[in-house]
Formats: structure tokens, C-alpha cells, sequence
């Protein structure tokens, strides 16, 4: 059964979309698990640079069948934009894209809830991208929401929307923000609707029999394991289960199909919004991360804050999520600095933690413990074999496979679809 699984290990923006473009290449179906349009992928072929937040990175393969199942929270509006936009580009999703009648649907005053929600935490907010992904998983876990099925019944769902909104409304009041219009929601969902219709499938049975059948499926997360809803930084995360863990749920395929998890990690961390950050460096360093790797939101355009690799995040990802292989981006970006640090543990209230907390307020607190290790000035751009790199930057990654004991087995050198060393088995341990 070859089924792989790309999730990312940090707090997001890890570089999921380059690996799935490349293992794409060799697969039949990608398949994205979980979340909505607050995720960016991005993809750079050539001069082309592409940027999903809801279809799968495999659209840019031209044999792949992608599929959007019934984890994601489906924004139809952005989903129907991206496909314009890329057959505006010359890639055609005709026959190639599936979307899940069973996926929940994002409608637009569930973005407008994501605002008058920020606004009454006050000085509390989460950092939210304000594209309605809570408010609709929870309607969705209330029992309250719409799915794509619903939105192929238009003579049934305006009871749905009269109840949601009515809901709502009540707290748009306490926000002191306008109510939501329910019949101009109508309107604008009854036509989004005919827009998704040739989309919509049953998109388990689909992934079930490609697997009876022996074909190649891959699939991908968004966000990262620091933002999973049970196992993050919590409040201070998504709204669904980020890891290989929701690919059963939000797929359709049964828990033993996964044979390959893929992990992602950056050589150095980054985070958008609130939260705990242990590792954030705002001084020079931090701030050559940024510039390096160009860490601004592929989704809201925010800078990304910047910082070390924090270890204890990634092993925990790494362990909990069962990832068999480690692929390790943006190496390049480390170069040009002095001196480069690793987080192997933390330290709170005077004792060693080599596990994150539950409580944010606790990571927060957290002083991460350093290994220090001496940069390059060295360019690596070029380099293909893990020979070709500098003895500092093949320590450094070294000691990041020593740490997540499982094997790095590809490593970027750069932002194009080139631009990597593969490393079948893992980095290879002198004698």
C-alpha cells in the first residue's frame, strides 16, 4: 500500500508544498487532509512561482489526480479563484481535481466571526488569519455546519444558514459589529454551489480503490504539529489535527495505510502570531534568518518571527507522528553566520524539559538549552551530494538527525525544484 504522508514539524511554513511538488512527481493522487485557506504552499518551478492555499501542491504535476478531502474546511470561493488562476497559467484541473461532498464549507460570515471573535478576546487574541477556519470547525464539530453535499441542495440548506447565522448574530451584537445579512449569504452560496458541483465526489471511495489497487497516493498536511489542536501550543493553534494522525479522519482511508511520514523541518525556526516561541531570536541572527528565507506569510503576508531550531518541538513531532524520514529545508539560509545554535531541551523553573508543556503559559516561560556550533560563509546553493557541503554545515546536520533520530534524507540547498540533496537511509555516520 504506497501511501506517504508530508507534515510538517514545527509551527507551519516548514516548506511542505516544495517536497510534495517532488514526490509528486512520482505519485497518482495527492490528497490534502486538514485544514483550509489559512495555509500557503508554495511552489517555485523555474521563473514560475505558484502560491495554494487550498488545492494540493500536486496541481502542478501534469498527471496527478488532487484531491481535497473531508478534513479541509473548504472556502469554495478561494477554491474556484485558485482554479481560474491557474488555468489562466496554462494548468488545467479539468478531470485532475476532487473535492469531498462530505468537506465542511466556509462561508463568508464565518470569516466575519473570525474578526468579532479576535475582537472580544481583546489583548487575549490568537493571531488568526481571519479566513473563518475556527468558526467553521466549530460549526462543523457543533453540528451546525455545511457541507460540500449541502451546497448541491439549494432548496435545502437555506433552514441550515437561517439557524447558523441566527446563532452568530448574537455575538456580532456583543461585538458591537453589524449582523450578518442571511439572504444575501443565500444568494452567494446557491451560486458557489453550481460553481463546485462538477468537483464534488465521494472522495474515500476514490482513495480506497486507488489503494486496492496499488497506485501511489500522497498526502499532505498544512500548518505544522506546533499549531495541531491537541498536540500544540494550545490555544495558540489551527483548528484540526495537523500530523500523519488526521490523515484517516480527514481522508477516508483506514489508519494502516500509511507505509511512509515524511517529517519537514526548516534548519532554524520561525512562527506566525501568538504563542510561545522559546527559540526566537530578534537580534542579528534572527533578523538574517528573515532576510535569508524571505519569511513573510504565503498567506497573510505577515514576517515570520524568526529563531533557532528548537529540538524539543521537532523530536516530539517527529516521535508522537511516527515520522520514518526527515526532510530538512532552507539549509542555505544558515549561511553567513558565525555561529549557529540547536535546542536539545528547555528549562523551566530550574529543571530540564525535554518535552514541550501543556500549558502555553508554562512554554512560554521556557529558556531552551543550546548546543553552539560554527557557521560557514560558504555559498551551497550548487552543492547535490552531502560531500559537497561545508564539514560545519555537515556537522550541524549531523546533530539535527542525532536529535530526531530518524534519518534526514533530503536536504534543500535553495528555493528551486532542483535545488536539494537526496540522501536515501539517512545522513551517513563517520566511523
Amino acid at each position: 500500500m504506497p501511501v506517504t504522508c508530508v507534515y510538517g514539524m514545527q509551527w507551519g511554513d516548514e516548506g511542505k508544498g516544495r517536497i510534495v511538488d517532488l514526490l509528486a512527481a512520482k505519485s497518482d493522487i495527492v490528497v490534502r487532509y486538514q485544514g483550509g485557506a489559512n495555509a500557503g504552499h508554495t511552489v517555485i518551478v523555474g521563473e514560475e512561482k505558484y502560491v495554494l492555499h487550498l488545492l494540493p501542491s500536486g496541481v502542478i504535476q501534469p498527471n496527478t489526480i488532487n484531491i481535497v478531502g473531508n478534513g479541509v474546511v473548504v472556502d469554495p470561493w478561494i477554491l474556484m479563484h485558485e482554479v481560474d488562476h491557474l488555468a489562466g497559467r496554462g494548468i488545467s484541473l479539468d478531470g485532475r481535481l476532487l473535492v469531498s461532498d462530505r468537506a465542511h464549507v466556509v462561508l463568508p460570515h464565518h470569516k466575519t466571526m473570525d474578526q468579532a471573535l479576535e475582537t472580544l478576546r481583546g489583548a487575549d487574541a490568537l493571531g488568526t488569519t481571519s479566513r473563518g477556519i475556527g468558526p467553521a470547525y466549530g460549526d462543523k464539530f457543533r453540528r451546525a455546519g455545511m457541507r460540500v453535499a449541502d451546497l448541491l441542495h439549494p432548496d435545502r440548506y437555506e433552514e441550515i444558514l437561517q439557524a447558523n447565522i441566527g446563532a452568530w448574530n448574537a455575538i456580532l451584537d456583543k461585538a458591537g459589529m453589524d449582523p450578518i445579512d442571511v439572504a444575501s449569504v443565500i444568494d452567494e452560496t446557491r451560486a458557489i454551489g453550481e460553481r463546485i458541483r462538477p468537483y464534488a465526489a465521494d472522495t474515500a471511495a476514490v482513495l480506497l480503490e486507488a489503494m486496492k489497487a496499488g497506485r501511489a497516493i500522497l498526502c499532505e498536511g498544512a500548518q505544522g504539529f506546533g499549531l495541531d489542536v491537541d498536540h500544540g501550543s494550545y490555544p495558540f493553534v489551527t483548528s484540526s489535527t495537523t500530523g500523519p494522525a488526521g490523515v484517516s479522519a480527514g481522508t477516508g482511508l483506514p489508519p494502516t495505510a500509511l507505509d511512509r511520514i515524511v517529517g519537514i523541518v526548516k534548519a532554524y525556526t520561525t512562527r506566525v502570531g501568538a504563542g510561545p516561541f522559546p527559540t526566537q531570536d530578534t537580534g542579528p541572527s534572527g533578523r538574517h534568518l528573515g532576510e535569508a528565507g524571505h519569511e513573510f506569510g504565503a498567506t497573510t503576508g505577515r514576517p515570520r518571527d524568526c529563531g533557532w531550531f528548537d529540538g524539543v518541538l521537532a523530536r516530539r513531532a517527529a516521535f508522537t507522528q511516527g515520522a520514518t524520514a526527515i526532510s530538512l529545508m532552507k539549509l542555505d539560509c544558515l549561511s553567513g553566520l558565525d555561529e549557529i545554535k540547536l535546542c536539545t531541551s528547555y528549562e523551566l523553573d530550574g529543571r530540564r524539559v525535554d518535552a514541550p508543556p501543556a500549558w502555553a503559559g508554562d512554554w512560554e516561560r521556557c529558556t531552551p538549552v543550546y548546543e553552539t556550533f560554527p557557521g560557514w560563509s560558504e555559498d551551497i546553493s550548487g552543492a547535490r551530494r552531502f560531500e559537497d557541503l561545508p564539514a560545519a554545515a555537515r556537522t550541524y546536520v549531523r546533530r539535527v538527525q542525532e536529535v530526531l533520530e530518524t534519518p534526514v534524507e533530503v536536504i534543500s540547498v535553495g528555493a528551486e525544484r532542483e535545488q536539494f540533496i537526496p540522501l536515501e537511509g539517512g545522513i551517513p555516520v563517520p566511523v
